[in-house]
C-alpha cells in the first residue's frame, strides 16, 4: 500500500487537476436575415454542432488508497475499504466533523449506493456523474475576439432583427446562409481539446475569487498553481471548483500538468519535482494514455483544419452570406380586372392615373388578358465586417429579373404593392442590374446601447419585425411582410439608436432620408441631391419601443413621422406609403409636399411548440396641401391582419403558415385618391405559405395567394396567385 502522504497527494492531484480542464462552449454563427414591406434582408447560419461523445463522458475508474486513520477531527476522513464505483465522485476527505453517524473507519464492504456521509446539503449542480452536454454558458470562456457578433439560433427561431437580412425586412434572426466548415462529431467538442489555449493562466491562487483558505482543497490546489503552474481559471478570475467533469477534461488538466513538469525538470529550474507526484503522475498518465493520446490526435485534427480554413478563407474580418432564390409563379383571375389608369393595357409600371372631365372620378379600364406564367432568380449577397469583435461593417449588393404575373391587375402607383411575391422582383431599377442595396455600419456605445448610421441603412432590419411573416420562411407577400403602411424610406441615410433597456424592453429610435436602390436616382433618392438633401426631401422618423411578456410574445408598439416629396404634383407610389396609390387635389390640380403619421401595432405569441399566432393593426393619415386654391385635407387608411403558424408542420424546421389581411382599407379622404381608392369596395387578401427545409441550405416554399375586391372594387373578380420558390442559402 502507497505511504499516507503519496496516496493524499495522489488523490488531491487526480481530483484537482480537474480546474485546468475547463470545457469550451461550441461554436456557432448564425444567419441574420430581415425586410418585408419591399426588400429586405441579411443573414447569417451557423454551424459547429457540438459533439456528444458518449465514450468520454465515462467515469474515471480510480482505486482510492486507504487513508490512515486520525484523531484530529479536522481531518477525520471516513476511510472506504474498496473500490469507489466510476460515478462516484465525491471525494471520501472532509475538511471539518463529520456527524455522530460516521464511524472514522468503515471496516466493510459498502452497498454500492452508500457514499460517504458529508455533513452539507449537495448544490443542485453537483451531481455525482454528469451525462449530458453541459449548457453552453458552462463551457470555457474564450478570451479571443471573433471577427464578427454570433448569433446563436437557428432563423426561424430569431425575431428577424437578429437575423441580417434587408428590404422589406434579418435577420434573419438572418438567420437568420454561410456557415463556418463543419467539425464533424468524431472529432468531440471543443471543449475536450486544449484548455491552456483558451483559459486564463494563474499564478498564484489568491488571482482565483472563488477560492478560499477555508476551502478543504486549498492547500493542495495552492500547490498546483504556485508550485507546477499547471491550473488554468477562467477569464474572469473564478475556478468553479464544484463543477463536475468528464474523462476528457480530466485528461486535458492532466496533459496540461505533464507539460509543465517537462517544463520543469527540461529547464533544470531548481524546483524540481518530487519523486512522490512524479509516481502520482505516472500512475495518472498510464491510467488516462488512451483519452491523451485521443486528445494530442484530436488536436492535430484541429489544427490542421483551422491551417485550411485560414488557408482558403474569404477574409479575417468579413463574412460573406447569401441567399438565392429561383421563382416560378403564375397568376389568373378568369375575368377582366378593373384598374384606376388611362392606359391600362400599359406595362404596370408605366401606368399613369387621370379623371374623367365630365365626373371628376379616376378614369377605370379593365385588364383583358391573364398572364403568363413567369420564371426568375433574385439573389442577395450580404458581407458584413467586423474590426472589433463587436461592430457590423454591412453591405449588401443584390441583382434580380422579377415581375410578377399580379402586377398586371394593378391600378397606377399599385406595382408591388399588390398580393405579389416579396421575392419575385428585381433588385434596382432594371433588370439583372447589380445593385448597392445596404450600406450601414452598427457598433456599440455601451453594453446595452448600439447606434448604426450610414448612407443606405434598410429600415425593416429594425423596424416592425415579427416572427411568423418574415418572409424567408413565414408569410411572403409584399403586404404580409410589413404593415402595408409603412415606410416613405424602406432605404434611408441616417442614424439609429438600439437601446436594449432589460430583457423584456426594447426601443429603437430612428431618422432616415430617403435613398432607395429601385427608384431613379435623378428624382427620388432625396438624401443624396444637393437640393433637397438630408432634411429637404422625403423622410422619415420612427420610434418603436417592444415589450416581450415572456419568451413566447412580443408586443411591438411603432409611431412614424413621414414629409413625402411631391412627383409631378401627385403623392403617391412609389414613395407614398402610408399612400397606397396616388393622390391629387381631388379635381386633378397639383399638389405641394405632404405629411403623414403613421401607428402600428404587431405582435407574435409562440401558443406553444407547434402552434403560434400573430397580427398587426396600423392607422395612417396623410396630410395632402394643393398648390391650387383648393382647401387642405386629410386621407385616412387602416390596415390588418391576423394569422397563424404550425412550426415543425410535418418535418422538423418546417413551418405552415395562414394568414388573412386587409392592406389598404381608405376610412377617410378618399375623393382625394386618383388611383387606389376603387370604387369604395375593401380589398383583402388570404395567403397559405409552406416553408420546407430539403437540407441545410436549400429549401422549397410553395405559397397561393386569393385577392378578393382588388384594387378596392367590389366588383373586381378575385385574383389567384401560386409561387413555388426554391430558396438557397449559403
Amino acid at each position: 500500500m502507497v505511504n499516507n502522504s503519496t496516496s493524499v497527494k495522489a488523490f488531491w492531484l487526480s481530483f484537482l487537476i480537474s480546474g485546468a480542464a475547463v470545457p469550451l462552449g461550441s461554436i456557432a454563427a448564425i444567419a441574420q436575415v430581415q425586410d418585408s414591406s419591399t426588400p429586405e434582408v441579411a443573414l447569417e447560419a451557423s454551424a459547429v454542432p457540438a459533439a456528444t461523445a458518449d465514450a468520454a463522458l465515462a467515469a474515471a475508474s480510480i482505486e482510492m488508497p486507504q487513508l490512515a486513520e486520525t484523531n484530529s477531527a479536522d481531518t477525520d476522513a471516513a476511510t472506504v475499504d474498496r473500490t469507489l464505483p466510476e460515478t462516484d465522485t465525491d471525494a471520501a476527505t472532509v475538511d471539518r466533523t463529520l456527524p455522530e453517524t460516521d464511524a472514522a473507519t468503515v471496516d466493510r464492504t459498502l452497498p454500492e449506493t452508500d457514499i460517504a456521509t458529508v455533513d452539507r446539503t449537495l448544490p443542485e449542480t453537483d451531481a455525482a456523474t454528469v451525462d449530458r452536454t453541459l449548457p453552453e454558458t458552462d463551457a470555457a470562456t474564450v478570451d479571443r475576439t471573433a471577427t464578427a457578433p454570433q448569433i446563436t439560433q437557428a432563423i426561424r427561431q430569431l425575431p428577424p432583427q437578429e437575423l441580417e437580412i434587408a428590404n422589406t425586412p434579418a435577420s434573419q434572426n438572418v438567420a437568420e446562409a454561410s456557415k463556418i466548415a463543419d467539425i464533424s462529431s468524431d472529432s468531440s467538442t471543443a471543449e475536450d481539446l486544449s484548455i491552456q489555449e483558451d483559459a486564463a493562466q494563474v499564478t498564484s491562487v489568491s488571482q482565483l475569487s472563488d477560492v478560499r483558505p477555508t476551502d478543504w482543497a486549498f492547500q493542495a490546489l495552492q500547490s498546483l498553481v504556485e508550485r507546477y503552474g499547471c491550473i488554468a481559471g477562467y477569464p474572469d478570475g473564478t475556478f468553479r471548483g464544484n463543477r463536475a467533469m468528464t474523462r476528457y477534461e480530466f485528461a486535458a488538466g492532466l496533459n496540461a500538468c505533464l507539460d509543465q513538469i517537462t517544463k520543469q525538470i527540461s529547464g533544470s529550474t531548481g524546483n524540481l519535482v518530487s519523486r512522490e507526484d512524479l509516481a502520482s503522475l505516472q500512475r495518472l498518465q498510464e491510467e488516462f494514455a488512451a483519452e491523451l493520446a485521443t486528445l494530442r490526435g484530436r488536436v492535430d485534427a484541429l489544427e490542421a483544419r483551422t491551417a485550411e480554413l485560414e488557408a482558403n478563407q474569404f477574409s479575417t474580418t468579413t463574412k460573406l452570406n447569401a441567399f438565392a432564390w429561383f421563382n416560378l409563379t403564375g397568376a389568373f383571375a378568369g375575368e377582366r380586372v378593373r384598374v384606376e389608369a388611362t392606359n391600362g393595357k400599359a406595362a404596370p409600371l408605366d401606368r399613369v392615373p387621370g379623371r374623367d372631365p365630365v365626373t371628376n372620378r379616376p378614369i377605370v379600364q379593365k385588364v383583358d388578358d391573364d398572364p403568363e406564367i413567369t420564371f426568375s432568380q433574385l439573389v442577395w449577397l450580404t458581407l458584413t465586417t467586423s474590426f472589433t469583435g463587436k461592430d457590423q461593417l454591412i453591405t449588401q449588393l443584390a441583382v434580380g429579373n422579377g415581375n410578377s404575373p399580379a402586377n398586371q391587375y394593378t391600378s397606377a402607383g399599385l406595382f408591388n404593392t399588390f398580393g405579389t411575391p416579396f421575392l419575385d422582383q428585381t433588385a434596382g431599377v432594371n433588370p439583372n442590374e447589380v445593385i448597392l442595396r445596404e450600406l450601414s455600419y452598427r457598433f456599440p456605445v455601451s453594453n446595452s446601447l448600439q447606434v448604426v448610421i450610414g448612407p443606405r441603412i434598410n429600415f425593416y432590419r429594425y423596424f416592425d419585425n415579427n416572427n411568423f411573416n418574415f418572409f424567408v420562411d413565414g408569410a411572403s407577400s409584399f403586404n404580409s411582410n410589413n404593415s402595408p403602411l409603412l415606410s416613405a424610406t424602406r432605404r434611408g441615410a441616417g442614424a439609429l439608436v438600439l437601446w436594449d433597456i432589460s430583457r423584456r424592453l426594447k426601443l429603437r429610435l430612428g431618422y432616415l432620408g430617403e435613398s432607395t436602390e429601385f427608384l431613379p436616382t435623378s428624382v427620388f433618392n432625396s438624401a443624396s441631391n444637393p437640393s433637397q438633401g438630408l432634411f429637404g426631401g422625403t423622410n422619415t422618423s420612427t420610434a418603436e419601443l417592444t415589450f416581450s411578456p415572456s419568451n413566447r410574445a412580443n408586443l411591438r408598439f411603432l409611431y412614424s413621422r413621414s414629409n413625402i416629396q411631391q412627383i409631378g404634383g401627385l403623392i403617391g407610389s412609389p414613395n407614398s406609403k402610408p399612400i397606397n396609390g396616388l393622390a391629387d387635389d381631388g379635381f386633378g390640380g397639383r399638389l405641394g409636399n405632404a405629411t403623414a403619421n403613421t401607428f402600428s401595432f404587431n405582435f407574435d405569441w409562440s401558443v406553444s411548440r407547434r402552434f403560434g399566432l400573430f397580427g398587426r393593426y396600423g392607422y395612417a393619415e396623410t396630410n395632402i396641401f394643393p398648390k391650387t386654391n383648393r382647401p387642405d385635407g386629410k386621407i385616412e387608411t387602416q390596415s390588418y391582419q391576423l394569422g397563424f403558424a404550425l412550426p415543425d408542420f410535418l418535418k422538423k424546421g418546417a413551418q405552415f403558415t395562414l394568414s388573412f389581411l386587409v392592406p389598404f382599407d381608405v376610412t377617410g379622404g378618399r375623393r382625394f385618391l386618383v388611383s387606389g381608392g376603387g370604387n369604395g369596395g375593401k380589398q383583402y387578401e388570404i395567403e397559405a405559405t409552406y416553408y420546407l427545409p430539403l437540407t441545410d441550405h436549400i429549401s422549397i416554399v410553395p405559397a397561393f395567394y386569393a385577392i378578393g375586391n382588388a384594387n378596392n372594387f367590389d366588383n373586381n373578380p378575385t385574383i389567384f396567385v401560386g409561387n413555388l420558390r426554391t430558396q438557397f442559402s449559403f
